[in-house]
């Protein structure tokens, strides 16, 4: 049965007219209560046909999905992390061919490091204090607060580009225990990403220049190609995809430690075609882990990680922190295939939850 607005408001007027009519009875009661159920439903219904919102809240809009009400903002990361796209008008972002691409002049990962973002996220903690508590804040004040002199003088082997949580435990790769439970819950689910990774998945066009498939991007490397198809893209979900990858999807919102909220998060099916080098570079921040789900896996394939070679196996899940200088590759041959994973950002497991909560608030997509 379909309802239009006016029906309904037609018909809540004339039930709001009879409860006037016996409000000293019980049905006048019994018929508010159905005329709101009634009203409830259709504000349900015409919230049909979007994807199901990840832990968090997403808002949904005519035509795109945003979090938190505030406009995207780029910040591409590592080894599926995608290239910096500049251009268009300040402070508007787009999605083109199924990507948000960055067009904003705010965006933390364009912005050199220095004294006006530092003075940006210490204002945007202050701002989060005020409203909620600073207790457990200890290591995200001392973080923001000497945050140029933290990324000035780290190591060259970890150095994030955006923003360091002192004191966490560091180390290239992390045992699968680290994020037991959602390791577990993708690589069971290992048979079903896999199934909607081909639904979606055109080989690479053997001439350059040509358009890429609905939904795909092509990052830029030294040689070869490197393909990404983003379901969230710097915490910021891209309905066109999520939609053709409805099982994925699930499985993201039953993720624990996802992080789904802030601009540090993404999911993304990540494609290396044989030759291809991705040059290397580090991750924005500490806070996270990546974790690569491999799909198909053939000879010749490489991550290395602060200079600790990793090969990916299909089914099963390899835990990195993308903050050290890292590359990957794929050297076998063209009847190999690509080498394809599902990449997802997962929270370093000693960041504690007041923390996680005061990151997504000061790192929210659009702050």
């Amino acid at each position: 049965m379909e309802w239009s607005l006016e029906g309904v408001r037609g018909l809540v007027a004339g039930g709001m007219q009879s409860v006037r009519e016996c409000e000293s009875s019980a049905l006048g009661t019994g018929l508010c209560l159905l005329l709101l159920f009634v009203w409830y439903c259709y504000r349900v219904g015409r919230e049909h046909g979007s994807p199901p919102p990840l832990r968090g809240g997403y808002v949904s809009e005519p035509g795109r999905l945003t979090v938190g009400g505030g406009p995207r903002m780029s910040l591409s990361g590592s080894e599926a992390g995608g290239a910096r796209v500049k251009g268009g008008p300040a402070g508007s972002a787009e999605e083109q061919n199924g990507f948000a691409y960055c067009q904003s002049a705010e965006c933390f990962r364009c912005v050199q490091p220095g004294e006006g973002l530092n003075q940006r996220l210490y204002h945007s903690l202050q701002d989060y204090a005020k409203r909620y508590t600073w207790a457990g804040m200890g290591r995200v004040h001392k973080g923001v607060r000497e945050q140029g002199r933290y990324l000035s003088s780290r190591a060259s082997i970890q150095k994030p580009e955006v923003f360091f949580l002192p004191d966490l435990p560091s180390a290239p790769f992390f045992s699968r225990e680290a994020q037991k439970h959602d390791v577990e819950l993708l690589e069971r689910s290992f048979p079903a990403l896999l199934a909607e990774f081909q639904s979606v998945y055109q080989q690479v066009p053997a001439r350059a220049g040509v358009q890429l498939p609905t939904g795909w991007k092509a990052n830029g490397t030294p040689r070869g190609q490197w393909w990404t198809f983003y379901l969230v893209n710097q915490g910021t979900p891209l309905a066109r995809n999520a939609r053709r990858c409805p099982r994925t999807w699930r499985v993201l919102g039953q993720l624990r430690t996802f992080i789904a909220n802030n601009v540090f998060g993404n999911a993304c099916f990540s494609v290396l075609n044989p030759g291809t080098l991705v040059t290397e570079h580090y991750g924005p921040t500490n806070v996270r882990l990546r974790c690569h789900l491999g799909l198909k896996v053939p000879p010749g394939c490489e991550l290395v990680v602060g200079g600790e070679p990793q090969c990916w196996s299909e089914g099963s899940c390899l835990l990195f922190d993308d903050s050290f200088l890292h590359t990957a590759f794929h050297e076998g041959s063209v009847e190999d295939g690509p080498r394809a994973v599902f990449m997802v950002d997962l929270w370093h497991p000693n960041v504690a939850a007041a923390e996680r909560q005061a990151l997504d608030y000061i790192f929210t997509p659009g702050r």
